[in-house]
Formats: structure tokens, C-alpha cells, sequence
């Protein structure tokens, strides 16, 4: 059985909202987009290759698939790891208003059969259903202990405003960290697994 994996450019403050480029989405009048870029090194590189060659199938957001459909299929190169895996792997997106996507090997999964098709997926597969970026998407999944690897590059930038990955009112969950480290643009990688519910207590007691 394969698992679902969420990966997710973060700034310091937890935004996650247009990390590539000024036009990817100014939605809610944010002004900061591609705030990764000054800070994208050959660590991150490397991190995200090791992400795609894990790869079976994609789970989208229509957003983050709006943008990847716009860009990918004009750049795609069999030697680069991404566009290869994202041109011609299975991709699933999530989408009430998507009828006939362009993009070759995309299935559209409207809100009514998410979870039972999330689920059925995962277990037909024996590499990762990759979740990335697609904030509510990601959201709904985490609210439903749907996911079960995170993996977080947080990027040494406040910005004070965007959409954030966690919001308020989410499962109160315990994580156990698997995997961490840094490159040499300062950018944090973080990889955690869920343990269960979170568990509190005093320094009292």
C-alpha cells in the first residue's frame, strides 16, 4: 500500500501562497509572491528530486493544478525530474468546476467522492500519492488524518500576510520527526510523520 505525502514551501510566518513568482496567485491582493526564489540553492534541489523520485501519482488542488497545467507541459524534459514525473504521471484533482482537463493522464474527483477515491488510490499504489502546495486541499486532508508524511522547507522569510498552511481550528496532532536538515541558503527542511492526537500536560505535575 502506497501513503500520501504533503509537501509544502513555508515562510517563517507559515504563509505557503505563491512561493514561485510575483503572477502565480495575487488572490486576497497578496502582493509577495515568489518569495522563495532569492533563497532557492542546490539543497532545495536535491531535497525536492528525492521527493519526485518517490512518486506514483499526484493529488491536487484546481489552483495549484491551474498553475502547473499552465507551465509544465510547455517545459518538459525526460533528464529533469519534476517535469518528467508531472507530464506523464496519474494526476488527480479535486475540482467541482473542472470538465475537460488538457493536461494528458488528469482525473477529476469532485468533493462528494474525495475521501473514498483518495483512500482507494493510495491503496492501489506502491510508491507516494504526492500532495503539493494546494493549501485548502491539504487543509481538508490534515482535518480528515488523511495525510501521513509531511514534508515542510521553510524559508528564512516573514512576510505578515498570504495564506498559511495551518489555520486556526485544525486536529490537535503529535508528530514524530523523520528526516531534518539545512542548505546553504539557510532554507529548513523538515520531515514528520503523525502519531496520533496531541497529548498535553504540565511541568506541575
Amino acid at each position: 500500500m502506497g501513503k500520501l505525502t504533503l509537501t509544502t514551501f513555508l515562510t517563517l510566518d507559515g504563509v505557503m501562497q505563491a512561493p514561485g513568482a510575483p503572477e502565480e496567485d495575487p488572490s486576497d491582493g497578496f502582493r509577495y509572491g515568489g518569495w522563495l526564489v532569492p533563497f532557492a540553492d542546490e539543497g532545495m534541489g536535491a531535497f525536492v528530486t528525492e521527493i519526485f523520485d518517490r512518486v506514483e501519482a499526484f493529488l491536487l488542488g484546481r489552483r495549484t493544478y491551474d498553475i502547473f497545467a499552465g507551465y509544465w507541459p510547455h517545459h518538459d524534459d525526460p533528464a529533469d525530474p519534476v517535469a518528467s514525473r508531472l507530464n506523464h504521471l496519474p494526476k488527480y484533482v479535486a475540482s467541482t468546476t473542472l470538465r475537460e482537463p488538457a493536461w494528458e493522464n488528469t482525473t477529476v474527483v469532485d468533493g462528494e467522492h474525495l475521501q473514498a477515491e483518495v483512500v482507494r488510490v493510495k491503496d492501489r499504489l506502491e510508491g507516494e500519492l504526492q500532495v503539493h502546495g494546494s493549501g485548502r486541499l491539504a487543509q481538508w486532508l490534515l482535518a480528515r488524518d488523511l495525510v501521513d508524511e509531511i514534508n515542510l522547507l521553510v524559508f528564512p522569510v516573514f512576510l505578515g500576510a498570504g495564506r498559511r498552511l495551518f489555520p486556526t481550528g485544525g486536529l490537535p496532532t503529535s508528530y514524530a520527526l523523520t528526516d531534518h536538515r539545512t542548505t546553504p541558503g539557510g532554507i529548513a527542511l523538515h520531515t514528520y510523520r503523525p502519531t496520533g492526537r496531541a497529548a498535553f500536560g504540565s511541568f506541575a505535575d
